[in-house]
């Protein structure tokens, strides 16, 4: 499979240079997560895209392994450039343990940068060696977010320019409805 899962330990650099995680609870993955991963790459030569989960408090749609399997599944076309890990606990102790020197975060609008400022600069406190890299979504994904897709798909609205092909899937499959064609199934 060209999408690796990831090993305990550093990670095999496959092309000299950092190596970047981008973290995120990815419930699910949208095609503006696929953008910032695609901008990643133009910048970093391996992501390790980081499933975020709380075992004892993850309310999510979906499981960590569905996520892991449908991000997989999404990021083919990405090769083995491309690594897809869960972690749960502090995002700065999980990128010692891969020996990731920079976090990748996606900014969509103003009001992302106060969240994410802030959590930087707890980053920066805790591992001052860790990197912050932002990457600005491309203009089309500005208002697209997991929350938002979710919402829409659970009433059968179309997500069709939101997320990728195995995204709609399941959301059909979890949800009940027909994601893409703008109505419930009966």
């Amino acid at each position: 499979m060209a999408v690796s899962g990831r090993k305990k330990g550093p990670v095999s650099p496959a092309v000299a240079g950092p190596v970047a995680v981008y973290p995120g609870s990815f419930d699910p993955i949208t095609n503006g997560h696929l953008d910032i991963v695609k901008r990643a790459l133009a910048v970093f030569p391996r992501v390790v895209l980081a499933v975020a989960f709380n075992p004892n408090k993850d309310s999510a749609l979906f499981t960590a392994e569905e996520r892991v399997a449908t991000i997989r599944e999404a990021l083919v076309e990405f090769g083995d450039r491309i690594e897809v890990d869960t972690f749960s606990g502090l995002l700065v102790d999980y990128a010692r343990r891969i020996e990731a020197a920079v976090v990748v975060r996606g900014l969509r609008a103003v009001s992302d940068f106060e969240y994410e400022f802030q959590m930087t600069m707890m980053n920066r406190h805790l591992a001052p060696a860790i990197e912050t890299v932002f990457l600005m979504a491309g203009a089309q994904y500005f208002y697209t977010s997991s929350r938002l897709v979710k919402e829409v798909a659970l009433f059968g609205g179309d997500v069709r320019a939101h997320v990728p092909p195995a995204v709609r899937r399941r959301l059909a499959a979890k949800l009940g409805t027909q994601t893409g064609r703008g109505r419930k199934r009966r």
